[in-house]
């Protein structure tokens, strides 16, 4: 047994000298097991070695459990912590499974134990979690996948190293071994064991397929199954760990750089990314949602699938997603965007403006906390250029017979767009300059009743422009937004 962890850990690199491990103990035969694995390492491996074990207050017997871990302890000189937690009222106040909460209170205790006890490790990367995760979890835990309609991810089951979001690595050293090879060792050695009634019982899915469905397939149907699945599950892994590689270059060609990277939305060249093998696109389109919510929650394969078919959509058209997630085609790019919970779009209201008369002081506009409107109005001399920035526009200040408004579009806006004066509605210029639906009612534009003269951002309406016959130039000068 010894021979085999060993052989693992090294094939994988889970332990270095100098580490902090802490190992979770429940009791039972697979981590009792690693303990004493743990244990034994350590003579070859110099690494410091702590154990915590997490009471879930739901057997009578728990307390029982706890003493013989401490007891394991003193025994091998290894520093015991306890923690004891209320599951079940965790459960029912974060509305998840017990198993769910159970598995949350335990990581939280780890990495609570590793800040206490080894605030340095974590700095530097060399901080360790060792749960006792063996073969056959593995397999329940394909099987688990498959019966659900995983994909990669879940069809290669539990990664033998692993990284949480805090940085801490977690490491499997019995995941080569079956559950039957460490029940067998711990009896050959006369080691016991605490046993968790409640794993006998067929209430959790995980137990039913434990209890029944790999003790026929190992019986009736291959010898040595569990071991297969393994095989099979490095060989997804690697599969996985390819594809993810893949996806990434896909993902990185495909980017549409934003101006506010740090936006709930990402954009992608739809017709760019049609052009990957349809596994790429779908695992392009996984990391970004798992990107604005981490946690895939009631993100499904045919989610996937909609938001894939939007790359070669003809047309405009948008999915709603679980977790307040919209994926849309706005034109060329594919669009996935949270929307925080509640959330509503943003309103802009109707602004008149008190124009300043020639050479006085320029008057600013407050629009927003991080928009504002500069106004002025300036005599007019043959030798002044007219500026060439988007955001700082000239008008013929004489034209101007009605009060200006700062607004959003209204039905009927127009602005003319040649020489001849020709006006075009400005919903039809949105379309023909493809300006997504989405951004239309949030841009502001500088209108003289229904006429526009200025879209914020585009472009402004030739009637108002400056020519030889201007006396007076009103010049406008945005700044803020995006």
């Amino acid at each position: 047994m010894l021979k085999t962890v060993s052989a693992y850990i090294e094939k994988y690199k889970m332990l270095q000298t100098g580490d902090t491990v802490v190992a979770g103990v429940s009791g039972g035969a697979d981590s009792v097991c690693l303990l004493l694995m743990l244990s034994a390492v350590r003579k070859e491996i110099p690494f410091q070695l702590f154990v915590v074990h997490v009471n879930h207050l739901m057997r009578k017997e728990a307390g029982g459990d706890a003493e013989f871990v401490s007891e394991l302890c003193k025994r091998y000189r290894i520093p015991f912590f306890l923690v004891e937690k209320d599951v079940p009222a965790i459960a029912a106040e974060c509305r998840i499974s017990t198993e769910e909460a159970g598995r949350k209170v335990r990581y939280e205790a780890f990495e609570a134990v590793l800040k206490q006890e080894a605030p340095k490790a974590l700095s530097e990367g060399k901080a360790k979690i060792a749960v006792a995760h063996n073969l056959n979890d593995r397999a329940e835990t394909m099987l688990f996948h498959l019966f659900r309609g995983s994909g990669l991810n879940g069809l290669s089951g539990i990664r033998p190293v692993s990284v949480r979001k805090s940085g801490v690595t977690v490491i499997r050293p019995l995941l080569s071994s079956s559950r039957r090879d460490i029940e067998g060792f711990l009896t050959g050695i006369g080691m016991s064991w605490c046993i968790d009634h409640t794993n006998e019982e067929d209430t959790y899915t995980r137990n039913r397929i434990r209890h029944h469905i790999l003790p026929f397939a190992e019986k009736e149907i291959a010898d040595g199954a569990v071991a297969n699945m393994g095989r099979a599950a490095d060989i997804m892994e690697e599969t996985r760990d390819f594809v993810q590689g893949e996806a990434q270059r896909a993902y990185s060609d495909c980017l549409i750089s934003s101006d506010n990277p740090s936006a709930a939305k990402i954009k992608l060249y739809a017709a760019r990314l049609a052009s990957y093998h349809p596994l790429l696109q779908k695992q392009v389109i996984l990391s970004c949602l798992e990107e604005l919510t981490p946690s895939k929650q009631n993100i499904t394969a045919a989610h996937v699938s909609a938001v894939c078919s939007l790359c070669t959509a003809d047309k405009n058209r948008e999915f709603m997603l679980p977790c307040h997630i919209i994926a849309r085609r706005e034109y060329e790019a594919l669009v996935i965007e949270k929307k925080e919970s509640g959330s509503s779009p943003l309103q802009k209201q109707n602004r008149q403006i008190d124009l300043p008369l020639p050479d006085e002081m320029p008057v600013e506009i407050i629009l927003s906390d991080t928009e504002v409107m500069e106004i002025s109005v300036l005599s007019c001399e043959n030798s002044m250029n007219i500026p060439q920035n988007q955001y700082t526009k000239w008008f013929d200040y004489d034209k101007i017979e009605k009060p200006l408004n700062i607004r959003t579009r209204q039905t009927g806006d127009y602005f003319t767009f040649n020489t001849a004066l020709s006006k075009k509605l400005l919903q039809d210029y949105m379309i023909d300059n493809k300006i997504p639906r989405q951004e239309r009612d949030h841009i502001w534009l500088l209108a003289e009743e229904k006429h526009i003269l200025w879209v914020i951002g585009y472009r402004i309406s030739t009637y108002y422009k400056v020519d030889e016959n201007t006396r007076y130039i009103l010049q406008v000068r945005f700044r803020g937004g995006q």
